[in-house]
């Protein structure tokens, strides 16, 4: 066997690294920001909207725990 027959016949093992696209960088800030929003747009809509009560009390920490209390007492 030759040498350009071995050099042929061996994948070349040169690594590429590969650019990562801006919107997969992106995602990882993304996901979770929208799925925060999307939480507290919910608290909003189930307590405000459904519930009529005051906005102002829906980032209480007293308001969700009365209402955690509600569903999971004894």
């Amino acid at each position: 066997m030759t040498d350009t027959e071995q050099q042929n016949s061996k994948p070349d093992k040169t690594k590429v690294k590969k650019k990562k696209s801006g919107w997969r960088i992106a995602r990882w800030f993304l996901v979770p920001f929208l799925l925060v929003l999307a939480l507290a747009g919910g608290m909003v809509a189930g307590y405000v909207v459904l519930g009529k009560q005051d906005i102002g009390s829906v980032f209480e920490w007293s308001t969700w725990k009365h209402v955690y209390n509600l569903v999971f007492a004894p």
